[in-house]
């Protein structure tokens, strides 16, 4: 009987526990992020038209929205950039009260507040979402800081990543973009490394050297090089030039000319001596002020001729050649494309004037062998290079017969080479030359 007593005992407890787990355990869990307040409640980024900002180093900045896109207004005149302007208000809108420190302090000082590190005051098109937030000081654990509205009398405490976001110097606000161009309307590179200048000019939709020798340009590397002078970015401003400027500053032995041709304009960036370990001077020359770029500026424009060529053989892809001639041995093999009847067929290839089909799944492997060769290196003498008795002549038509191109291969002790209608010859990589000629061997017996 006791026992049974212990049972109906020991079951009351359990179903009072699982009670106790249902209604508390279930019970929705108050969203504790959705009650912290906001600093500025109506606060809404596209409706902000003015900015004022005061950093910590001194500076005041004052900007303007002018359509979709911000301009500093004070104290110069410059377009601001974008990115630190929207981290800026998008700080502003996001910044909650950490905790009320206190509702009506008798003195700001030890908060930091009587001289504010950092003042950011607002002003929304509509009118109806002006302010001001001040920063003071971090708290002792340094998680947070002081901070007031101008026109409230509490101290509260915010997140202290917010600070980074809302402490901007003019410099930091600014456009730091070095050249401005249209990238549609380049139609010229020219770069200048000490006493070798690398000049490149459009080739309908490509790129080509002409200066010092001619040849097909790597497009990858050149728009690279567009690319990088559209972002390169000021690293601080030194100041407005005088000729003494220029001498000291390395600019009469610049480092670096990167020109790039628009037309019948140009944009020219012209990079001086070292500034420190790690920048350089610089400066836009049709401006007078001289800026300070990173190191890996210059690094990446400096660049030897050979860099610049292509490396690709062929520039016909597997996928896109036609016609193919082969000559080599003492033996020619001449074949087209007969494409599939339907996007389901697959293309074979033809013995050309005849009816003869080839081993597609070879001649595929051919030609993505081919086109897959890349130069390694380039030489501007073809003497020891074994082009004099080509081991291999390829001739290609792609694009539907618009284009065409020859290369021949010669073999130099272990060393491959080919020639294409560039100067001298590029070496390759000797075991795709020796897989190419196993496979046309077998294609001709």
């Amino acid at each position: 009987m006791r026992g049974l007593k212990s049972t109906l005992a020991l079951l009351i407890v359990l179903v009072g526990l699982g009670a106790y787990i249902y209604f508390v355990a279930s019970k929705p869990k108050e969203d504790t992020a959705s009650k912290q307040e906001k600093v500025f409640a109506s606060f809404a980024t596209d409706k902000v038209s003015e900015l004022k900002v005061k950093a910590a180093s001194g500076d005041v900045t004052s900007l303007k929205k002018d359509g979709e896109t911000w301009k500093i207004v004070s104290p110069i005149t410059e377009k601001a950039a974008d990115s630190e302007v929207s981290g800026l208000t998008s700080a502003l809108e996001q910044v909650d009260i950490a905790r009320v420190v206190d509702e009506n302090p008798a003195s700001l000082k030890e908060f930091g507040l009587d001289s504010p590190q950092v003042e950011v005051e607002f002003k929304s098109s509509d009118g109806k979402s002006n302010g001001r937030l001040l920063l003071g000081e971090k708290n002792a654990t340094g998680g947070n800081v002081y901070a007031r509205r101008n026109d409230e009398k509490r101290v509260f405490l915010i997140p202290a990543y917010h600070q980074a976001s809302l402490n901007k110097s003019t410099f930091d606000l600014r456009d730091k973009t070095l050249m401005t161009f249209a990238r549609d309307k380049v139609d010229g590179v020219e770069v200048a490394t000490g006493s070798d200048t690398v000049v490149i000019a459009k080739a309908g939709n490509g790129w080509k050297l002409t200066r010092p020798l001619s040849a097909a340009a790597d497009e990858s590397i050149v728009d690279s090089i567009i690319s990088r002078l559209e972002s390169a970015q000021m690293k601080s401003i030194v100041g407005e030039a005088t000729p003494a400027d220029l001498k000291k500053d390395g600019f009469d032995k610049p480092a670096v000319t990167a020109t790039l041709n628009l037309g019948s304009a140009k944009a020219t960036l012209v990079i001086g001596g070292k500034s420190g370990d790690d920048a350089f001077y610089a400066r836009d020359s049709s401006k007078s002020t001289i800026v300070t770029v990173e190191k890996a500026l210059v690094d990446d424009l400096t660049k030897k001729v050979d860099d610049y060529r292509r490396k690709d053989v062929f520039e016909g892809r597997a996928f896109t050649i036609n016609h193919v001639e082969l000559a080599g041995g003492g033996k020619t093999l001449a074949f087209d494309r007969v494409k599939g009847k339907d996007d389901t067929s697959p293309d074979t290839f033809r013995k050309t004037g005849t009816t003869t089909d080839l081993d597609k799944d070879k001649v595929q492997n051919l030609l993505t062998g081919l086109a897959d060769i890349r130069a390694t290196s380039f030489t501007s003498s073809r003497a020891g290079t074994g082009l004099d008795s080509p081991v291999l002549t390829v001739t290609f038509k792609f694009d539907d017969n618009k284009k065409e191109e020859k290369v021949v291969f010669g073999k130099g002790g272990k060393d491959a080479y080919a020639s294409t209608s560039d100067p001298g010859a590029a070496k390759i990589d000797a075991d795709k030359l020796d897989e190419a000629l196993k496979t046309f061997q077998e294609l001709t017996k």
